[in-house]
């Protein structure tokens, strides 16, 4: 169950309308590092958390905040479109409106889909796609993966932030570059009381790396032919990031064969050049012939 507040997280205040500002916040609400994306993240990963149920409701209240960031900016796409409208009207009796807002950086969907206002999509009008979204249930796999969220979501924000000279959002993009700020730390937080990269690495710590084929676990695999010698980098020498093996620098060479497939079934309908099957078919059609 949710429950609403009418008023904002923090203020939103535009001091001086600008439709093309109004488009680029878009990426931030609808686009891969936007607000969206972190709020069904989080709220994905609560719904199906098991375990400790601390971590669900850490999730539960950063994703119903993410919820407030969607409202805030879907309120400052409003309030930058708002002069919009006279500037268009303006313009019709000697220019196409919609051309113009174009050539000026606006979207036109701001008028013809939503009637100045914010929508479910980036600064391109791609619309939000799921598929961002990250829940594999794995505590350790989805702490990091909202890390990197809110980090990519943040240098977002420090760009647009960069990108207005307008006081009002500056202000409120620097209260959310500081949400941010907290966010990532509360995800590593997490990682932390796992124990940290020692325990939680390689992830799952629940699979036991008895299984796993060992002579590759810490291997630098170098796919650069000109390369001769080992950098003598962090991650091609010493103990391993997860305190479990040793890294190596190894040269890439082939460990298995040449692939050698069957031929194409008829009802398939390749090309009769191609159905000349040669031995291997020859082997496939005696054992079809037995089992018929």
């Amino acid at each position: 169950m949710f429950y609403h507040d009418k008023k904002l997280q923090y203020k939103v205040r535009v001091d001086k309308p600008n439709p093309a500002f109004a488009r680029m916040l878009q990426q931030a609400i609808g686009g891969i590092e936007g607000e969206i994306r972190v709020c069904l993240q989080y709220m994905f990963q609560a719904w199906g958390c098991r375990g400790p149920v601390k971590y669900r409701d850490m999730l539960l209240e950063t994703g119903t905040e993410e919820m407030a960031h969607i409202e805030m900016l879907a309120t400052a796409v409003a309030l930058n479109l708002e002069g919009a409208s006279n500037t268009l009207k303006d313009q019709v009796a000697a220019n196409n409106p919609l051309v113009e807002g174009i050539m000026g950086g606006m979207d036109p969907r701001h008028i013809l889909s939503s009637g100045l206002a914010a929508m479910a999509v980036d600064s391109n009008g791609v619309p939000f796609n799921g598929s961002w979204v990250v829940g594999s249930g794995n505590l350790a796999a989805d702490m990091q993966a909202n890390v990197m969220a809110e980090s990519t979501g943040r240098v977002l924000a420090t760009r647009l932030w960069e990108a207005t000279d307008d006081a009002g959002m500056k202000d409120m993009l620097a209260f959310l570059i500081a949400r941010d700020t907290m966010h990532q730390n509360q995800w590593l937080a997490v990682l932390e009381e796992l124990g940290g990269v020692a325990n939680n690495h390689p992830i799952p710590n629940s699979f036991p790396q008895s299984e796993e084929n060992s002579a590759f676990s810490y291997s630098f695999i170098s796919t650069d032919i000109n390369r001769p010698d080992s950098p003598n980098t962090r991650w091609t020498q010493g103990t391993s990031i997860d305190g479990k093996g040793t890294f190596t620098f190894d040269h890439a060479q082939p460990h298995g064969q040449e692939p050698k497939l069957g031929p194409p079934i008829p009802e398939g309908h390749a090309q009769k050049e191609q159905m000349e099957s040669g031995g291997l078919g020859g082997l496939v059609d005696k054992v079809k012939d037995k089992l018929l």
